[in-house]
């Protein structure tokens, strides 16, 4: 015998398993490929119920939506294979592990937007809510249409009574009516500014605005010879 099998023979053979822990490891074994075997019949009899429902919400029509429970990632994406499948929307909403959902829309009816608010914002849509938020929006357009009527009401005072700072002003001192039509005479005369055009019109004749200009040259001529008078004395 050689050195080499020597030391083989002197070393330890590895224990050998006893019958009752190959019963164990083959027990589990079983376990493991029996629970694999339910988990995936589980999972085809979830796509089977996904796709029946898609199938009858397709075919009803008019049904604004198909919502589903709240589920973990895993069966989301078979409801989103289906529903890719089928030719209809699919939206999730809701915190992933904790809530979150899906809904199938058709392709033509797709969320509206007052939907897609309530529910990114963790609210439930169905059809009072729908109302309320119809009834809103209506309100929040009348009050849009109110205010612009106002401004322009206001824009409209503003423009025939340019001078209302004048009223507001000194309405204590002169009395309300006085400041009224005073802040009325003072409209902005747009080619002119906010004298009257009629006070800037020369009112003179021709032959008095030619004496007016020789009498002031006149009394200019008297005022420099009274001038050089005084400085020579």
């Amino acid at each position: 015998m050689d050195l080499l099998g020597s030391i083989l023979n002197s070393m330890q053979k590895p224990p050998t398993a006893s019958e009752a822990q190959k019963t164990a490891m083959r027990n589990h074994k079983e376990a493991c490929e029996r629970k694999h075997k339910e988990e995936k019949v589980m999972i085809n009899k979830f796509r089977q119920r996904v796709e029946d429902k898609i199938s009858n919400f397709i075919k009803d029509g008019t049904k604004p939506h198909l919502q589903f429970d709240p589920m973990d990632q895993m069966y989301r994406s078979m409801i989103r294979d289906v529903a890719e499948t089928a030719g209809v929307q699919v939206i999730s909403f809701g915190q992933e592990g904790i809530d979150r959902y899906s809904v199938i829309y058709l392709k033509d009816k797709g969320p509206s937007e007052d939907e897609l608010t309530v529910r990114r914002n963790g609210g439930v849509w169905d059809e009072e809510k729908a109302l309320e938020m119809a009834k809103k929006r209506e309100y929040d357009k009348l009050a849009q249409q109110e205010d612009v009527v106002e401004k322009g009401k206001k824009r409209k005072n503003n423009d025939e009574l340019s001078g209302t700072f004048y009223k507001q002003k000194y309405a204590h001192l002169i009395g309300q009516e006085a400041a009224l039509d005073a802040a009325q005479k003072t409209n902005v005369n747009k080619s002119y500014g906010e004298v009257p055009s009629e006070n800037k019109k020369d009112q003179r004749s021709i032959e008095q605005t030619m004496a007016d200009i020789k009498a002031k040259k006149m009394k200019k001529i008297e005022t420099d010879k009274l001038l050089d008078v005084t400085e020579n004395v």
